[in-house]
């Protein structure tokens, strides 16, 4: 596995890439190829785009997302699976020289919330929505597929494009997202060096923000259960307040991160959801606790969840009560690697400007797209969608989320250099070396 501790361990590819720094730059004919087929399928991909968004489907879900992807990928004479990790498509774009392949991937579920935008292509599916902009996803990599499969005769080597379903998780009991997809061997056949992913953020349109290294936090999620005893309220010394306890729990647990952990190593506990007690004069026998682990490591990953049933044990035994502790470990940190980040950034500044790519402080929500950064190298960015004419937009998974269509079209450009230098630049090192 290719985690934060292993990369001396990275494959050859990557060194390859490092190695190349210096030869990086767009090569002109393909650039001007790559503008003139983005005009080409502008309209197509816009009305693509429209009719998804009114037919968001939910994770696992995405049956009739799925059977359009697929058409859109065939009619281009790609190379398609179906029915990966249940709704997942995969489509192989073959260049017309040798070398690696190299990975593209794009989620597709929708969330489930009410639209609330006034946009005549609002979501047709009452409670269901694209407020997270896998549309803008899908649009882009479909856009991309296009434009790279008018340039093949160019490419060294081959693009994997991996639409995947359940990023923002499947739903209980099921399998699904990158892991099962990784499972059942996206990755290999033929095995993927390198992989590219983007989300869209409420940045101004035409710009994009990356950072080398972890850019995305863990999320885990926990249930504490207290156990007390039930007494009259005017005599509490006859019962175990669950309720006191867990104002204690809830407090105590805020001193993990700010007492416990490396100050520059971030990491948030948030508790979400409360439920407890029956009555206003009754003194509650249980109460239950639901929340979030967010970290950028993987050792405070797996300290923060002892130190938190430390915490709940202490603070329930010392009260004479019990407990259930209950943590669900979920995806792992979103790292760029260093060396891959390295190379791609003169194709960054290249494409749209050095004042246009910007380095963000990482944050702290999460991307199951780690878990491909954990088999193999990768670059995630953020996609600019805020309308240069408004301040502000409303946030992902806001029901009044409405991105700007045009960075649609500032993604397949990025992406299509992106995916083409990486190839160009392996292809060369391969031949000379």
């Amino acid at each position: 596995m290719f985690t934060l501790t292993t990369f001396k361990k990275v494959p050859a590819i990557v060194l390859f890439f490092a190695m190349s720094v210096a030869l990086q730059a767009v090569d002109k004919k393909p650039s001007q190829l790559i503008d003139l087929e983005i005009k080409k399928h502008k309209d197509e991909i816009l009305k693509t785009r429209r009719f998804i968004h009114m037919n968001p489907e939910l994770s696992n879900r995405e049956f009739e997302t799925s059977k359009l992807i697929a058409a859109k990928l065939m009619s281009l004479g790609l190379d398609v699976q179906t029915e990966i990790a249940k709704t997942g498509v995969v489509a192989l774009l073959r260049g017309d020289q040798p070398g690696i392949t190299v990975g593209y991937r794009a989620d597709m579920d929708a969330l489930p919330i009410q639209e609330q935008t006034n946009v005549p292509f609002k979501s047709l599916n009452p409670g269901v929505m694209h407020a997270c902009g896998h549309d803008i996803h899908m649009s882009v990599a479909l856009g991309t597929a296009m434009v790279m499969s008018a340039l093949k005769d160019h490419i060294g080597g081959n693009i994997k494009f991996i639409f995947q379903p359940a990023e923002e998780g499947a739903p209980a009991g099921e399998e699904g997202g990158a892991s099962l997809m990784i499972k059942e061997g996206v990755l290999d056949d033929p095995p993927v060096r390198a992989i590219f992913g983007l989300h869209v953020m409420p940045l101004e349109l035409g710009k994009i923000e990356f950072s080398s290294g972890a850019i995305m936090a863990s999320s885990d999620r926990f249930v504490i259960t207290i156990k007390g005893k039930s007494s009259h309220g005017a005599k509490p010394h006859e019962g175990k307040d669950a309720i006191t306890m867990a104002a204690q729990v809830i407090m105590s647990i805020q001193t993990i991160v700010s007492r416990n952990l490396d100050a520059t190593d971030p990491a948030v506990i948030s508790i979400g959801k409360i439920e407890g007690g029956v009555r206003s004069n009754i003194i509650a026998d249980e109460v239950r606790l639901e929340g979030t682990v967010r970290t950028l490591s993987e050792m405070n990953q797996k300290k923060i969840q002892q130190l938190m049933e430390d915490t709940v044990k202490g603070i329930t035994h010392s009260f004479g009560a019990d407990y259930a502790f209950s943590y669900r470990r979920g995806s792992s940190p979103v790292y760029n690697h260093p060396q891959l980040a390295k190379i791609m950034i003169p194709t960054l500044h290249e494409v749209l400007g050095e004042g246009n790519v910007g380095k963000i402080n990482p944050q702290m929500v999460a991307e199951d797209f780690s878990a491909y950064c954990q088999k193999i190298p990768g670059f995630f960015f953020f996609l600019g969608v805020k309308p240069p004419e408004q301040t502000t937009m409303a946030p992902l998974h806001s029901p009044l989320f409405n991105p700007d269509e045009r960075s649609i079209f500032v993604g397949i450009k990025v992406m299509c250099h992106l995916l083409f230098d990486c190839l160009k630049h392996q292809s060369h090192i391969e031949n000379t070396s």
